[in-house]
């Protein structure tokens, strides 16, 4: 029997193809929202556990609906307003925002299949919040996002211990965001923080100017560098554990030698790859000519070879008719110049 994690890992994977064959608003509730319900626990088939067209009475206007309502005691705990997958959700809030001060539901939920934002009541009490406080698109759910999303499955939820975690799961959130802003594109003030920790006198605004790249440099180096020593480790526990399934037999002595370069430009090819393909599927293949990395272990798809010695290194990159052409690399980080044209080779595989 699948866990939560599988079965909402197997569920992403589904939906891209299903997509296609979706159409109308009510296609997206069949195909995707009413499986992802299901997923979470629930019986979407018993309108006593999940009510669809749940009516919220809005002032004396009567008979306004929301697309389904999760229930608990025959009362609402959460509102959920759906959208076809292909509709963005921004201009849509307005409409939960109407129905939630009108029931006791003390979240909301607004997807259209593929984006899911849960809300609720942190600023004013039921009244519901600008901001979700917690969101993610199910064809690139993290492994954090999904943990989050288990404690609204059937089994586990309980609304005090949700409400009183949806505050810092907000704030985290959104210091995720600016943290991340402050990353790419350093604020003044970012800069400056840093830049009085090591400049020996007054930070003007010359200084400033100098030192914006510098700190961007730094933490995309030290995101660098995390990346590659996750991904070292990884591939010792995977060289380790194929190492002991190898019978003594099967180990001749060879003149094949992987240098610790090849084993980082293997790493750099990963960490280029890893959000087009799972790096699973990313394979090196040593020889006494060159260092292979191959898609699924394959030889007729290679992504590139290596040609490193200890006075040159070089890099041989395939074009969509697998034709090599070797480059020079200064040092190992130049692989990154090439990152287009290695993604490329594998999109075209």
């Amino acid at each position: 029997m699948m866990d939560f994690k599988d079965e909402i890992r197997q569920f992403a994977k589904r939906v891209d193809r299903l997509l296609p064959q979706i159409k109308t608003e009510e296609a997206t509730k069949t195909s995707l929202i009413m499986p992802f319900l299901k997923i979470l626990g629930y019986d979407v088939f018993d309108p006593f556990e999940v009510h669809p067209e749940f009516i919220a009475d809005i002032g004396i206007k009567k008979g306004e609906k929301v697309d389904y309502a999760i229930l608990r005691d025959d009362k609402p705990v959460i509102l959920i307003e759906c959208k076809h997958y292909a509709d963005g959700l921004d201009p849509h809030n307005s409409q939960l925002f109407r129905y939630f001060h009108t029931t006791e539901a003390r979240f909301s939920l607004l997807t259209n299949g593929l984006e899911y934002r849960f809300y609720t009541d942190l600023v004013t009490s039921n009244k519901m919040d600008e901001k979700p406080f917690f969101e993610f698109k199910i064809t690139d759910i993290k492994d954090t996002e999904i943990a989050e999303l288990r404690k609204f499955h059937k089994s586990v939820f309980d609304l005090d211990s949700i409400s009183s975690a949806a505050s810092e799961l907000k704030y985290f959130n959104e210091l995720t965001i600016l943290a991340t802003g402050e990353m790419q594109t350093p604020s003044d003030e970012f800069v400056r923080y840093f830049a009085k920790q090591v400049y020996p006198s007054v930070v003007t605004a010359k200084i400033l100017e100098q030192f914006t790249p510098l700190v961007k440099r730094v933490f995309t180096q030290i995101v660098h560098d995390q990346i590659s020593e996750r991904l070292k480790s990884a591939l010792k526990k995977e060289t380790e554990s194929e190492a002991q399934h190898v019978p003594a037999s099967l180990e001749p002595e060879s003149l094949v030698v992987t240098t610790q370069d090849e084993i980082d430009g293997f790493l750099i090819v990963k960490s280029i790859l890893r959000k087009e393909i799972e790096v699973g599927r990313i394979f090196m293949r040593d020889s006494q000519s060159y260092c292979g990395i191959l898609l699924d272990d394959n030889n007729r798809r290679p992504i590139c070879r290596f040609y490193f010695t200890p006075n040159r290194l070089r890099i041989g990159l395939f074009d969509k008719d697998k034709k090599e052409t070797k480059h020079d690399l200064v040092a190992l980080d130049d692989i990154y110049a090439h990152a287009e044209q290695i993604t490329e080779t594998v999109t075209n595989y």
